[in-house]
């Protein structure tokens, strides 16, 4: 599976919000995987616990803050 640019900061924010966790773009890849997959309603995932290894705290805070203001802008 591939996932966007904007799927990959879509991941992030929903790790800042959800989880209170800073995670560099990397880190987040398998959550915007499963985020897609639960977005697409893959048949088997409905009501499973998903298990997502989250990784990877080295990152620029202001170059994430600009990346999740433009997610949030629409750029």
């Amino acid at each position: 599976m591939t996932v966007s640019d904007g799927e990959l900061v879509r991941a992030m924010g929903f790790l800042m919000e959800r989880l209170r966790v800073v995670v560099e773009p990397t880190g987040a890849l398998a959550t915007a995987g499963a985020l897609r997959l639960a977005r697409e309603g893959r048949e088997g995932l409905a009501g499973s616990r998903v298990g997502v290894v989250i990784t990877g705290g080295n990152v620029d805070l202001a170059a994430v803050s600009g990346l999740l203001g433009d997610a949030r802008s629409g750029g």
